[in-house]
C-alpha cells in the first residue's frame, strides 16, 4: 500500500488537457501526465484494502497496489517492473482504457476512486524518458515458427510472448502500417502511432517479423473495410509453413442502419472517416472525407462516435450533433448496487467538451436527400416499457446534416477470413474457443488459435491484450507440452 492515511489526506488530482482551441488545431496529443510529485501524492491515495479489488476490475489483472506503493516510494524502475509483468503496452492502456480498475477500487464506494489509470500512464511516459523499455530476446531459440494474423493488441501481444519463449512469429497485416485498429480506428490525439512505432521496434529487435501489405485468406475483396494488402497468402499454404497459427484480427464489421436513404452520399460507416483521417496525418494522402464547415450527426454514443466528433471538430465542422437511441444515463451511479463492477453511467468525453450537441432515446427514421446528396435526417424519440421500445407519438422531427457517421458498434469479425480457415463460429459470428483449461483458446482447426476481438467480438484494447497473452500461452503448451509464460 502506498501512505496508511494517504486516502484521507489527498484529494484524487486527474490528468490536465491542453485548452480546447489549442488542442483542436492539431492531431497531437492533448492529455498531461501527472508529474512525478503529483504522482506519488496518487500512490499514497492507494488503502490497505485487504482485498484489492481493482486486480480483478482489470482485465489483465494488474498488480495495481504494487506498483503505486513502489511509486509512493519513489522507486520508478520496479514500479515499471510489475507493470510488464501483466500488461506488454501499457503505453496503449495508459491513455485509451477506461480504467475498469478504478470502477472496482475500493475508495470508490464512498470517494474518488485512486487514479490509477493515470498513475500507469506517468510510469510508462517515465520508462520511455529514461530508456528503461529494453529488447528481451529469446535466451534459446525452440526451432519453431507461429503465424499471427492481425497486428492489433491481441496480435502484438501474443507475438512478443512467444518470440520471448523462443519461437520465430511472424507477425501478418492486410494494411500498410502495424497496429491494427489501435493504429487505424483510434484518433491520434487519443494516442500518438509512435508509440506503436516504438514497441514494434523493440518487438522487432526480441525477433519478431512483420509482414505488412499481406492479406491471408481466399477472397482479398472485403467490401468497405480497408484493406491496403498487395500480397495474398492462402490458410492452406500459411498452415504447411507455420507450426501455429493465431487468428488476432479486429472486430471490423460495422453495424448497420437500414432505413430508407441509406444510400445517400454523406451517409457513412464511422471507420470510412477515421481510418482515411488516420492515414492522412501520417501522411499516406488526404483523407476523401472533409467536414468543414459542414454539419455533422453522429450515430452512436459510444467511444467511435466521440472519436468521429473530435475528428470533425478539428476538421472546423459548422455543428455536431451526436444521438443516441438509448435513455440518457444518471449522471452518478448508485455504487452500493453497482460496485465493483462497471457501472451505466453518463459520460462525457474531452471531444464532447470541444464542441458537441448530445441526445439521448431518438431512433433514426429516414435519411433526406436531394439530387443523391445528403441534407437532412428525419428521427423521432422514443421511450421504453417492459423491456421494449415504443416511438413517441407525434415526436417526429428533422436534424440538418450533411455527413451522417453510423458508429453504432460491430457485429463480428470478418466472416471470409473465418470461412477461409474453416474454424467453427459461435452465435454471434466471433471464432468458437474457450478460454480455460486444455485446449483453450484452440479453434476447431488443428494448429488454428483465436484471441481478441476474432474470438470475444468488439471489446477493448485491454482485454485484448489479456488474451493475447493468454492464448500465447495455449500455443507456447502446444508446441512444446509445457509452458513458463504467465497467463
Amino acid at each position: 500500500m502506498g501512505k496508511p492515511t494517504g486516502f484521507m489526506e489527498f484529494e484524487r488530482v486527474n490528468e490536465g488537457y491542453l485548452p480546447v482551441e489549442q488542442r483542436k488545431k492539431n492531431y497531437q496529443e492533448f492529455v498531461m501526465h501527472l508529474s512525478d510529485a503529483e504522482a506519488k501524492q496518487q500512490g499514497a491515495r492507494c488503502m490497505d484494502c485487504g482485498i484489492p479489488f481493482c486486480n480483478n476490475g482489470c482485465p489483465v489483472n494488474n498488480i495495481i497496489p504494487d506498483w503505486n506503493d513502489l511509486v509512493y516510494r519513489g522507486n520508478w524502475k520496479q514500479a515499471l517492473e510489475v507493470l510488464h509483468s501483466t500488461n506488454n503496452f501499457p503505453e496503449f492502456t495508459g491513455r485509451i482504457c477506461p480504467a475498469p480498475c478504478e470502477a472496482a477500487c475500493t475508495l470508490n464506494l464512498n470517494n474518488d476512486a485512486v487514479g490509477i489509470k493515470s498513475i500507469e500512464h506517468a510510469i510508462i511516459d517515465k520508462a520511455g524518458e529514461n530508456g528503461w523499455v529494453v529488447p528481451q530476446p529469446a535466451a534459446k531459440k525452440t526451432g519453431k515458427k507461429v503465424a499471427v494474423v492481425g497486428s492489433g493488441p491481441a496480435g502484438l501481444a501474443a507475438a512478443q510472448q512467444l518470440a520471448r519463449a523462443g519461437h520465430d512469429v511472424t507477425v501478418f497485416e492486410k494494411n500498410s502500417r502495424v497496429g491494427g485498429l489501435l493504429r487505424y480506428g483510434i484518433p491520434d490525439f487519443k494516442l500518438d502511432k509512435g508509440l506503436i512505432d516504438w514497441r514494434m521496434a523493440q518487438m522487432q529487435a526480441e525477433g519478431v517479423t512483420f509482414r505488412t501489405n499481406t492479406y491471408i485468406g481466399d477472397d482479398a475483396d472485403l467490401g468497405k473495410v480497408t484493406n491496403d494488402a498487395t500480397t495474398t497468402i492462402s490458410p492452406k499454404k500459411l498452415l504447411k509453413e507455420f507450426h501455429a497459427v493465431i487468428l488476432a484480427g479486429g472486430a471490423e464489421q460495422p453495424r448497420d442502419l437500414s432505413v430508407p436513404g441509406r444510400e445517400l452520399s454523406g451517409v457513412h460507416f464511422a471507420l470510412e472517416f477515421l481510418i482515411p483521417q488516420n492515414k492522412e496525418v501520417a501522411g499516406d494522402g488526404r483523407n476523401p472525407i472533409h467536414v468543414d464547415g459542414k454539419h455533422v450527426l453522429v450515430i452512436g454514443g459510444g467511444d467511435t462516435g466521440s472519436d468521429c466528433v473530435g475528428t470533425s471538430n478539428r476538421h472546423g465542422a459548422a455543428a455536431i450533433t451526436q444521438i443516441e437511441v438509448m435513455p440518457r444515463a444518471p449522471e452518478q451511479e448508485n455504487k452500493a448496487l453497482t460496485w465493483p463492477y462497471w457501472p451505466m453511467k453518463l459520460r462525457t468525453s474531452s471531444s464532447h467538451d470541444e464542441g458537441c450537441e448530445r441526445d439521448w432515446a431518438i431512433a433514426t427514421k429516414e435519411f433526406i436527400g436531394e439530387n443523391g446528396k445528403l441534407k437532412a435526417v428525419r428521427a423521432v424519440r422514443v421511450e421504453f416499457k417492459d423491456g421494449k421500445m415504443n416511438e413517441v407519438a407525434g415526436s417526429e422531427f428533422e436534424i440538418k446534416a450533411d455527413y451522417v457517421f453510423l458508429a453504432m458498434g460491430f457485429t463480428n469479425p470478418l466472416a471470409k477470413v473465418l470461412d477461409a480457415f474453416g474454424v467453427e463460429k459461435d452465435g454471434r459470428g466471433n471464432v468458437k474457443a474457450g478460454t480455460e483449461g486444455a485446449g483453450c483458446y484452440h479453434t476447431n482447426v488443428k494448429k488454428v488459435f483465436a484471441a481478441g476481438d476474432m474470438r470475444r467480438g468488439q471489446s477493448l484494447v485491454v482485454w485484448a491484450i489479456r488474451e493475447g497473452r493468454q492464448a500465447a500461452r495455449a500455443v507456447d503448451e502446444f508446441l512444446m507440452g509445457a509452458s513458463v509464460l504467465p497467463r
